[in-house]
């Protein structure tokens, strides 16, 4: 059989098959870019909390590892080791759903404690990885439905804050506003003029018309791209673990937490990319290279390495699930962290460029739970689940600001109270484990 036969562009669409590699880097680094960015953005935050506060030399290093660390876990992801990863296109970056509490970790206890905590709460996940199977029931297809929904309506407020320039002082402004427009907009001519697989491109079109704009508008500092030097290897152990029992408590508290995201992010990616539903092996293999990655990033001082929700999004609306083709982009993320050069270029996206490309990605994350919904049917049992978990989860953490979690503990604040993934998963977990499984027949006879 002819070599070439195996290797096509329209394997883009198949997990498996080879893809010319100069056709395959453009789809693997729209995927790198689309997440880069949020990618670095925890660490600065949690950096900047830490008391003694770290240097600016020592956040440095931790952004440099970060990619690297990125890197190898999607590599995993990708390509298991043992039963470790789940062989999907699962892209993994340091989450936001960490950052609120490792930052009181870090102020609380000092950033060494935050690695040691890190380090304890990942093991803690990939065993719960492992062991999947004794607890992987109690997910139904309802829940899991309900927390990819949760998924998207908790990214619409970070799409929109990346679409009016992040946390930046000019937030808002219209040169962010007309920034992020020009890329949406390019975007969606893409999509709608470009033919064949060029089409599934439209994101990474967005981001290079994008930042050439953002050029001209003085809006990427250029000199910045070579402030590293040219070559940099990854720096091991930074930071000393500290084990403190509080922080350790918290820490595997949210990874649950990440758990229940990571389930929901890989059913969305199953789902929307390849038309069925996800398998138990490939639960347990994702949560176990989400748990033990974590683990191994705090040999680099890095936070917790998670699915990126970003990337599912960006499967949902493409449809390129190859391996091959991710796995270039993930290469690219480790050549990022040891080039100092193309980490930077990256580093230097604006953020009002990346929201003009997430913001409609990760409404199609909500899509694909309302699809995943209607997949498990409109009955009354789950109407019940998907309406009450939902209205609880977006409405009780949207209320958090005008105090409606202050009698509970602060630990149960920090967990719960701006986190919408978490609420919607404990409620719908309650939910399907305690409403009777014959509901719809006694309303029927009732």
């Amino acid at each position: 059989m002819n070599r070439n036969t195996n290797c096509s562009i329209n394997n883009i669409y198949r997990l498996e098959g080879r893809v010319p590699i100069a056709k395959a880097i453009p789809f693997g680094l729209q995927h790198i870019l689309a997440m880069f960015v949020s990618n670095l953005a925890p660490i600065t935050i949690i950096a900047g909390a830490a008391q003694p506060a770290l240097s600016q030399a020592q956040t440095a290093i931790l952004l440099q590892n970060a990619m690297f660390v990125a890197g190898i876990a999607t590599m995993i992801q990708l390509y298991p080791i043992w039963r470790i990863g789940s062989k999907l296109p699962v892209v993994m970056g340091v989450s936001f759903t960490f950052v609120t509490v490792l930052s009181t970790i870090a102020a609380n206890f000092g950033y060494p404690a935050v690695v040691g905590a890190v380090l304890i709460g990942g093991i803690f996940e990939g065993t719960l990885g492992l062991l999947a199977k004794y607890w992987r029931r109690i997910i139904t297809p309802v829940v899991a439905a309900s927390v990819v929904t949760a998924i998207g309506f908790s990214l619409f407020t970070v799409g929109a804050r990346s679409f009016g320039g992040g946390y930046a002082d000019d937030f808002g402004s219209a040169q962010n506003l007309i920034l992020g427009t020009i890329t949406l907009l390019t975007c969606l001519l893409w999509n709608i003029f470009a033919k064949g697989y060029l089409k599934q491109l439209s994101v990474l079109a967005g981001l290079i018309v994008g930042y050439v704009i953002a050029i001209f508008l003085g809006k990427v500092d250029l000199s910045l791209i070579m402030s590293g030097g040219i070559i940099s290897f990854p720096h091991l152990l930074p930071f000393m673990p500290e084990f403190h029992a509080g922080a350790i408590i918290s820490a595997c508290i949210i990874f649950l937490v990440s758990a229940a995201e990571t389930i929901g992010d890989t059913s969305a990616l199953v789902s929307g990319g390849l038309n069925r539903e996800i398998t138990g092996k490939e639960i347990s293999g994702s949560l176990a290279c989400d748990g033990y990655a974590s683990a191994l990033s705090t040999v680099f001082g890095c936070p917790p390495v998670t699915s990126f929700s970003q990337n599912v999004g960006l499967v949902a609306m493409t449809k390129v699930v190859n391996r091959f083709t991710i796995m270039t982009g993930a290469a690219c993320m480790i050549l990022a962290g040891l080039l100092p050069p193309v980490g930077n270029f990256f580093a230097s996206l604006p953020q009002a460029v990346l929201g003009g490309c997430t913001i409609m990605m990760f409404g199609t994350i909500l899509t694909s739970g309302v699809q995943m919904i209607a997949k498990c049917g409109f009955s009354q049992r789950n109407i019940v689940i998907v309406s009450l978990s939902l209205a609880v989860g977006i409405g009780f953490t949207t209320a958090s600001e005008i105090g409606i979690w202050n009698i509970f503990p602060e630990l149960v604040q920090s967990v719960f109270s701006a986190n919408v993934v978490a609420v919607v998963f404990v409620v719908s977990v309650f939910l399907s484990l305690v409403l009777p499984k014959d509901m719809d027949i006694k309303a029927l006879e009732g």
